[in-house]
């Protein structure tokens, strides 16, 4: 029998089949008139991957609906052409164009995909400033041999997929520019060979295309990706920067005079998590001058967006386990905040600048998933909300407050946590209540107040949920993410302890004898590691982990992300020797904590392989130990089935072992 969408549960508490019915919005365009938003809604109401649907905001009435139908156009990406008369977005197996009230949808042009590990890309389709032609990205077959054969003939050196299931192997497509007539339909691709060119906008004057691509010449073996433009009527590439870091997600300036993008500057750079904070630049287009005009915020600053009449750069920066908005002018100077404020704690992704200022934004809150805020910039006044999609589930249940405090770690270094409260709470109880430590992964990120659904479940069973931004985090400048360079479960394993010890001091409520520990990814690693230094958590559950940092390397999709944090590949200057001091697995006989471990079958940034041994190593020397592996999934758990039930079975491995 199929599997069934479990029914919203009415209880006031957080229940993982809340999960089926939250919906979280993102990716908001506003119209050339500034007079209306479209956006992406995602759903999870199905057996399955989440999906996304297309709504339209009106920004005048505060108000908004489905576009094309009650509930939205089953798509995403969607872009107004430069009169609003038409949108271009993404559906079925391709690109789709349709009027502006979502009407009559015809399909454009075919768009093939690769499952080649392409980190940091930006646009994959363009309106040309005219709206007579399109551009897009679509993948074309390589020069490798196939893959589907018998034998299998491997030769790249990433030869693996970004993706896992179904695909084996990296499908050796390479992504190319094409270029399509609005009237006619009629296709040309324009570039070719063995390299991928992505990430494309238009020159105001219609004429180039704007474009990012790594030239070295084993684009395997090392990532730098680089600007480039190609004119559209000869085919002519013009290579616009050659540097020794990355530069990436480029855009042109309304008067075509200059480029603003992201970009790196250390020459040993990763595909996967870098070390380094991407900092905005612009590029002059006359004289090729650079400049890093971002240099004066030492945070993470995300994908910059030109004004509509070029003054401003708008763009997020990462911030003690928030995000902000904000923007800078043209020229320089000092950075602007247009919200939201920081007491409000909000966390904002993507965004939209109306010719008239007003921004509109996808912002999560300590209340909320991501839903879609007006910002005012200038006037000091709250975001405010255009959707309130989950008021009918979140509405009625009582959602946890999550503070923040800091404590100095073992070297004297302070570090910022985050504590999501009992719902519950009686805070003259004392001892009374578990407390999980949550780690996020990375290692290069952040956790703050912003809700978290596993994290409220918890605290509707009674339990604290602490995250601490252990050095390496990002969101409090580049040295302190420089922190954990060459020491990978060393400083960092010691600031969530110290986190820890300092959580219990601060509530007596908490029970210091039932606390487990979790996380995802370099979470699932530290998980691992933690437990080899300490018997003092009750369980664990690492999702994804390392546990022998010497064999990840070497079946990782993502061969450099260890050479970056080392600076050199584990068989130089003797860091194997440091990766394997480092490593869980050589510590196994010093686990007393029952292991719950959770892996994607089908993940290939972290091999399945990294559970498996840790499991039987842990079977070997007698701990308590089981596995789960869900079907399907890569690095980072999609499917809402496979969510809810991970929620519930963690809940379920710690009553056991907290009694």
């Amino acid at each position: 029998m199929a599997k069934q969408v479990p029914p919203a549960h009415p209880s006031s508490e957080i229940r993982s089949v809340d999960l089926f019915h939250l919906r979280s919005v993102a990716d908001p365009q506003i119209s050339p008139d500034g007079r209306r938003a479209l956006f992406t809604v995602q759903y999870a109401d199905r057996i399955g991957a989440p999906y996304t649907r297309l709504w339209i905001a009106d920004l005048a009435a505060g108000t908004a609906r489905g576009w094309g139908s009650p509930e939205g156009i089953e798509g995403g990406a969607a872009r107004w052409s430069p009169d609003g008369s038409k949108v271009a977005y993404r559906g079925g197996e391709g690109l789709m164009i349709a009027s502006a009230d979502g009407s009559t949808p015809q399909p454009f042009a075919k768009i093939e995909d690769s499952n080649n590990p392409l980190p940091r890309t930006g646009e994959r389709f363009a309106w040309s400033p005219d709206g007579s032609k399109i551009a897009f990205v679509s993948a074309t077959p390589g020069p490798e041999p196939e893959m589907e054969a018998d034998p299998i003939v491997i030769t790249r050196y990433w030869y693996r997929p970004a993706r896992g299931w179904p695909a084996r192997f990296n499908d050796n497509k390479r992504l190319h520019i094409f270029v399509g007539g609005v009237a006619t339909g009629k296709v040309t691709q324009l570039t070719d060979g063995s390299k991928d060119e992505h990430s494309i906008d238009w020159s105001p004057d219609g004429k180039k295309l704007l474009f990012v691509s790594n030239r070295e010449p084993d684009q395997d073996f090392v990532f730098n990706l680089d600007l480039f433009t190609l004119d559209v009527s000869t085919r002519a590439i013009t290579r616009l920067t050659e540097t020794r870091g990355i530069e990436y997600v480029a855009t042109w300036s309304p008067d075509g005079k200059t480029i603003a993008y992201s970009g790196l500057k250390r020459s040993v750079t990763s595909s996967e998590s870098n070390m380094e904070d991407p900092h905005l630049w612009t590029y002059d287009v006359a004289t090729g001058a650079r400049n890093e005009i971002g240099l004066g915020i030492d945070n993470v600053q995300g994908r910059p967006q030109w004004s509509p009449d070029g003054r401003w750069l708008y763009f997020t920066v990462q911030s003690r386990g928030s995000v902000g908005l904000y923007r800078l002018s043209a020229k320089g100077g000092a950075a602007e905040r247009i919200g939201p404020a920081p007491e409000l704690r909000g966390s904002v992704s993507t965004f939209s600048v109306a010719p008239g200022g007003t921004v509109v934004a996808a912002m999560a809150t300590p209340k909320d998933v991501a839903q879609l805020y007006s910002f005012q910039p200038g006037r000091g006044a709250a975001p405010t909300a255009l959707t309130s999609l989950n008021t009918a589930i979140l509405g009625r249940k009582k959602i946890a407050d999550t503070q923040a405090f800091t404590f100095k770690s073992y070297d004297g270094r302070e570090i910022e946590a985050f504590l999501t409260m009992p719902a519950n709470l009686d805070p003259k109880a004392r001892g009374k209540y578990p407390m999980i430590l949550e780690i996020h992964g990375g290692p290069h990120g952040q956790q703050g107040p912003a809700f978290v659904h596993k994290a409220q479940a918890f605290a509707a069973r009674g339990w604290a949920v602490l995250m601490v931004n252990y050095r390496g985090s990002t969101g409090y400048g580049q040295e302190f993410a420089n922190a954990i360079a060459r020491d990978q479960d060393g400083g960092e394993g010691m600031d969530v302890l110290a986190g820890v010890d300092a959580a219990l001091a601060k509530y007596p409520w908490i029970d210091g004898d039932r606390m487990g520990v979790e996380g995802a990814s370099y979470g699932g690693q530290l998980t691992d590691w933690l437990i080899t230094q300490t018997p003092r958590f009750k369980a664990a559950i690492p999702w994804a982990g390392i546990s022998n940092l010497v064999s990840h390397n070497y079946m990782s999709v993502y061969h450099d992300y260890l050479q970056q944090e080392y600076f050199g590949k584990p068989h130089e200057r003797g860091i194997a020797d440091m990766l394997w001091s480092r490593s869980a697995i050589r510590f196994v006989d010093k686990v007393k904590t029952p292991v719950m471990l959770s892996h994607g079958d089908n993940d290939l940034l972290v091999n399945p392989a990294e559970d498996e041994q840790y499991f039987t190593a842990l079977r070997d020397v007698g701990v308590e130990a089981i596995m789960l592996r869900y079907p399907r999934e890569g690095h980072g758990m999609r499917e809402t089935q496979h969510l809810a039930d991970f929620e519930e079975r963690s809940i379920d491995w710690y009553e056991k072992h907290f009694k």
